[in-house]
């Protein structure tokens, strides 16, 4: 489906979706979806929470009329901040209230340079022809999210250093250069990436989800070395059990 019509689709399916969830049987004539007395056997108690993401008018028009968490792929704080302004103001044309959530991948060490050197690591495992194959796909995509995430490394050419992908501090390019989707990381020391989360929470930020590569391994960096700190730091709530 063109573009445009894949999120007049969504718009359908979650009304239909939200319409079975309240117990009483639900009509929708429209053109992608034509129910009659939609009913779930037990309307769900607490109702599920819809997470959905999108950088163009229509996805935002979607997001301002259904959903619970509205999720960005990692951008500079700055781009963040227009996108959660963005959105909040159409939610409130809709008399609707959101929670704001980020996508990233993360590579935390004990210091800066050790992080730094893992990144690095990955990018010289990068195929240049990989590389290339996989740009050439992901330019074929017609989602705003995409290219804003391509534009995030637009002027790489190879050859350079981890650092040469460092779009604000902390904030990693790399990823995206073989990956669709959420293409950047936070690198650096625990303290480092602790800061760049709390900037995110500042801006309203309060889901963030993360994961690494190898994802095990850097799953243990962040829960014995960020998490720590962003709990002491009054940023992620304390409970679970203790981090050892």
């Amino acid at each position: 489906m063109p573009h445009a019509e894949r999120y007049a689709r969504t718009d359908e399916f979650l009304s239909v979706v939200r319409g079975a969830w309240t117990g009483e049987r639900y009509d929708f004539d429209g053109a992608h979806y034509q129910v009659e007395g939609a009913l779930v056997a037990e309307p769900p108690d607490p109702l599920p929470e819809v997470y959905f993401g999108g950088s163009s008018e229509p996805a935002g028009t979607v997001a301002a009329r259904h959903v619970d968490v509205y999720l960005r792929w990692g951008e500079p704080p700055e781009r963040v901040a227009e996108k959660i302004t963005w959105i909040r103001k159409l939610a409130d044309e809709q008399g609707r209230a959101m929670r704001f959530g980020i996508r990233l991948h993360t590579i935390s060490r004990d210091s800066g340079k050790e992080a730094w050197a893992v990144a690095g690591r990955l990018l010289d495992d990068l195929d240049p022809a990989h590389i290339a194959q996989a740009q050439k796909a992901l330019a074929a995509s017609d989602s705003v999210g995409q290219r804003r995430m391509r534009e995030l490394h637009a002027d790489f050419r190879g050859g350079g250093s981890s650092h040469d992908l460092e779009i604000y501090p902390n904030l990693w390019a790399g990823v995206g250069l073989v990956r669709g989707g959420a293409g950047t990381a936070l690198v650096g020391s625990h303290e480092q990436v602790a800061d760049r989360i709390e900037e995110y929470a500042e801006l309203g930020i309060e889901e963030l989800i993360f994961s690494g590569y190898p994802h095990l391994e850097e799953a243990y960096w962040f829960g014995e070395g960020v998490l720590p700190e962003l709990r002491r730091r009054g940023i992620a709530a304390p409970t679970g059990p203790a981090v050892r």
